[in-house]
């Protein structure tokens, strides 16, 4: 069994044909998935089709890009969101200095608040960085330094330096297609030194399908790909790594019950 830690199941590319895609998926051998949020007007989307489908767990949170739009978005209102029976995650959440589509200050802000509700709540906090290294780090060892939350780094892409950075901070990983990719050396590089306890596989499906669907609109199916070459990768068996990463989920996601 595969878990696909971070899909976006109520993007465009995927929702259309939502029931083919969850049977494909399952047919890969994947039996979770996380249904990520990336707007409050998705919350509902997304909560509703984890509670339609009993092996498809739910996120709220708001994306660096959208902070903008949400800088007005109270602490109680995200921790009243969690209460769903399905929400077992914060996020997606962080910083992203690549687009800036949103002010850097909303974005820590935000950023803050979540880790404070996972801090509450015991749900982790899923942590979006792009060009933001440097600043990220900073508010995770400043939050960190006012109490333990569980978190984790998707769709890792950062520098093996900061992987090692987080790693020690207590997070988690998890790898994407990206890590399939030809011009990906130094993330494999890193895939290889990540922890065995501190690992997780996704596809932020719709986006990033691995090698050898390129090209195509990605789906859950596909982490079974993403799975196979970190294996590889890795020097273990596929099944182990399926074995490890699906382990990882649930007690990362503690509250995620099948």
């Amino acid at each position: 069994m595969l878990v696909d830690s971070h899909c976006h199941l109520e993007y465009e590319g995927l929702v259309e044909q939502q029931a083919e895609v969850l049977d494909r998926a399952r047919r890969a051998g994947v039996g979770a998935f996380l249904n990520i949020s990336t707007k409050r007007e998705e919350w509902g989307r997304v909560c509703a089709t984890a509670n339609r489908e009993d092996d498809v767990f739910a996120s709220v949170g708001i994306h660096p890009h959208a902070a903008d739009d949400h800088a007005d978005l109270q602490r109680a209102t995200l921790l009243a969101a969690t209460r769903d029976p399905k929400v077992v995650a914060i996020g997606e959440t962080g910083l992203d200095y690549f687009y800036e589509h949103s002010n850097r200050e909303t974005q820590a802000r935000l950023f803050r608040m979540h880790i404070d509700v996972a801090r509450e709540t015991g749900l982790p906090v899923i942590i979006h960085t792009r060009d933001a290294e440097e600043d990220t780090l900073a508010i995770l060892r400043e939050e960190s330094g006012k109490g333990a939350f569980p978190a984790l780094i998707h769709c890792f892409t950062a520098s093996e330096q900061f992987g090692r950075d987080v790693l020690e901070l207590g997070l988690a990983i998890s790898l994407s297609g990206i890590v399939t990719f030809k011009n990906a050396k130094d993330l494999q590089q890193t895939a290889k030194i990540v922890p065995e306890d501190r690992l997780l596989v996704e596809t932020d499906s719709p986006f990033l399908a691995p090698v050898p669907n390129r090209g195509k609109t990605c789906e859950p199916a596909f982490v079974a790909d993403t799975a196979r070459f970190v294996a590889e990768l890795r020097g273990i068996e596929p099944q182990e790594l399926a074995e490890q990463t699906t382990a990882n989920f649930f007690k990362l996601f503690s509250k995620a019950q099948l």
